[in-house]
């Protein structure tokens, strides 16, 4: 029996969360456990998901997510694979945009036909980042 979508993320009953843009059968594909999902960006979250298909906006919504991330929290970014939707986004430029913005990629998966995911989360103090596709920046 293969593990569901959410389980290969790692996402923990009851957690605080939060989907932005989230299309709705994407969050059907992921079939998360009982979460405690807020409406509004307020607070720190365990878990944020955010779905993009523009470089543009995920620059700008990337550093007020990141705002909210609890220190051992995970934001999850989704955008269209293969270019569909018209997307300008790729795991590339996503890495690089997380790095930029001072978060660190640990796992990336296929959420369904449309959607990638890539995880995000803080630094550990005194781990030494090495990816070709992003630096963090000091």
């Amino acid at each position: 029996m293969s593990k569901s979508v959410s389980a290969k993320m790692g996402i923990k009953e009851n957690v605080r969360a939060i989907f932005v843009d989230a299309p709705a059968d994407a969050i059907k594909s992921i079939n998360p456990p009982t979460l405690n999902v807020a409406s509004r960006l307020q607070g720190t979250f365990d878990y944020i998901h955010l779905f993009s298909g523009k470089q543009k906006a995920l620059q700008k919504k990337f550093p007020k997510l990141k705002a909210h991330l609890k220190g051992q929290g995970a934001l999850w970014v989704s955008w269209p694979k293969a270019k569909q939707q018209e997307t300008d986004l790729t795991l590339t430029t996503v890495i690089k945009i997380g790095y930029d913005y001072g978060l660190v990629e640990s796992k990336t998966l296929s959420i369904d036909k449309i959607w990638s995911a890539i995880k995000f989360t803080h630094p550990k103090k005194g781990k030494v980042y090495n990816n070709s596709y992003g630096t963090l920046k000091k």
